[in-house]
């Protein structure tokens, strides 16, 4: 049988894990689920990419400051009247030239444009770090979301099939009851068709939990999911008390440390130096160059003897014409910009309208910050007391379907009231469940303003 690469990470992570075999499925953790998001989800892998190119382009800065060296070589044929390279005799000949040549150039200065190009391009490394990290909290948010959600499905299909077990244990004892005469044949009927209800609901439960685990396994990038799996971790607790905090010492940790903030910071600072290197093109530039040339000709050369009459003589050797016909050039270049149909100064304007909207960018992340900081708090603490209630109802249901049950044994109440308790009871059940897992991923969203992450992020 042949094994994919995906069988052998399964297996590598069940020893990995001291997970035995005997067709056990591997159930992931909230800790797990995230590391391997974080090193398999798709966005994080462009977000890295992007700091690749970020580095790329602090290299083309730094190569700004070096020479530009070039050679050339060339070899012609030319046919017919020709103008003899060394008399400057026109003659009908063929003829063929090598000619080599080498140029160099170097800035001198340039407005200091190179040098803020360079600022430029190690402020753009780290906004694309900042970029990669914002990426990683977003995905482990989501993940830690989607996790969530599984398990408030899992506990919600545990109450839908015991549920379904009590019905059918109710139907089966109900019919026995319809045999003896005890109670009318509509009750059984009634139960017949709860029982068929509670099978409806599993089924759409079943369902719901499915979708969840293929949510969390999307996000993981896991190409096969029908064994997957996660930790049945239901406890509830604020482990950190972060609801001790207030929100403005949430908010006051949350500027030094929330991404987004530092991000927009160093975007304000990238489009500071977009303005220097816009007004740098206001300056004269200098630049140095070299040049280095030689020639050889190949065709019969045409001389002047003393007497200034003309003679043929063979070409002289290559190399001793390389030697004798080299040259070199050298010297500084001065250019000062007068008027460039107003391109720099309208570069010049479009960038600065780029640093105001970065600025007003900066303002606004600021705001936003504080108002998700004292939204989320909000949140965290509602979803708090609405969990505190709802398992005070729960509670209270719970009596009201023992006594409800008492009464319905004994015959003291008809199987529709019973069933109404026993649905108020079921619905308590579910508001509970829900109402756990919404507190508990407010908790986290709340942890994560106060910068505790749900698991420590490493850079690379």
């Amino acid at each position: 049988m042949k094994i994919n690469k995906y069988n052998s990470l399964v297996i590598a992570l069940l020893f990995g894990f001291g997970l035995t075999g005997q067709a056990q499925t591997k159930k992931w953790t909230l800790e797990e689920c995230v590391r391997y998001a974080l090193e398999n989800n798709i966005t994080v892998k462009l977000s890295e990419l992007d700091v690749k190119n970020a580095e790329i382009d602090k290299r083309g800065a730094l190569g700004n400051y070096l020479p530009s060296v070039n050679g050339n070589a060339s070899h012609s044929w030319n046919i017919g009247l020709n103008q003899d390279v060394t008399t400057g005799i026109l003659r009908n000949q063929t003829t063929q030239y090598s000619s080599i040549g080498l140029n160099a150039g170097v800035d001198i200065y340039k407005g200091l444009q190179n040098q803020n190009t360079m600022r430029k391009a190690k402020l753009s490394i780290i906004a694309s770090h900042y970029q990669l990290l914002k990426m990683q909290e977003d995905i482990s948010l989501n993940v830690a979301s989607a996790f969530l959600q599984i398990l408030s499905n899992k506990e919600d299909l545990k109450v839908k099939k015991e549920q379904l077990a009590i019905d059918e244990k109710r139907y089966t004892r109900s019919e026995e009851m319809v045999n003896a005469g005890t109670i009318p044949r509509g009750d059984l009927l009634d139960l017949k068709a709860t029982v068929a209800t509670d099978k409806q609901n599993i089924a759409v439960s079943e369902n719901n939990l499915l979708i969840s685990k293929l949510s969390l396994a999307q996000l993981l990038q896991l190409k096969e999911f029908a064994d997957f799996d996660v930790v049945d971790d239901t406890k509830v607790a604020d482990e950190n008390n972060i609801l001790a905090q207030t929100p403005i010492e949430i908010y006051n940790k949350a500027k030094e440390t929330r991404t987004e903030l530092k991000l927009a910071q160093t975007n304000l600072e990238i489009a500071e130096k977009n303005v220097s290197i816009a007004k740098g093109a206001y300056q004269p530039t200098l630049s140095g160059f070299y040049g280095f040339n030689t020639r050889a000709s190949y065709s019969d050369q045409v001389k002047l003897d003393a007497s200034g009459n003309p003679y043929t003589v063979g070409p002289d050797p290559i190399f001793q014409q390389f030697s004798d016909n080299k040259g070199h050039n050298f010297g500084l270049q001065l250019n000062v910009p007068i008027f460039n149909g107003f391109s720099v100064k309208n570069n010049v304007e479009r960038n600065k309208v780029s640093l105001e909207k970065s600025k007003i960018d900066l303002e606004q992340k600021s705001l936003d910050l504080q108002r998700n900081v004292y939204t989320a708090f909000t949140d965290a603490r509602g979803a708090l007391n609405t969990y505190e209630s709802s398992t005070v109802t729960l509670e209270a249901r719970q009596q009201a379907y023992n006594y409800a049950k008492e009464k319905y044994d004994v015959g003291l109440m008809n199987s529709f009231d019973f069933t109404q308790a026993q649905t108020l009871l079921t619905n308590a059940q579910s508001d509970v469940i829900r109402t756990k897992y919404d507190y508990m991923f407010k908790i986290k969203i709340l942890e994560f303003y106060f910068g505790i992450p749900i698991v420590p992020i490493i850079t690379k």
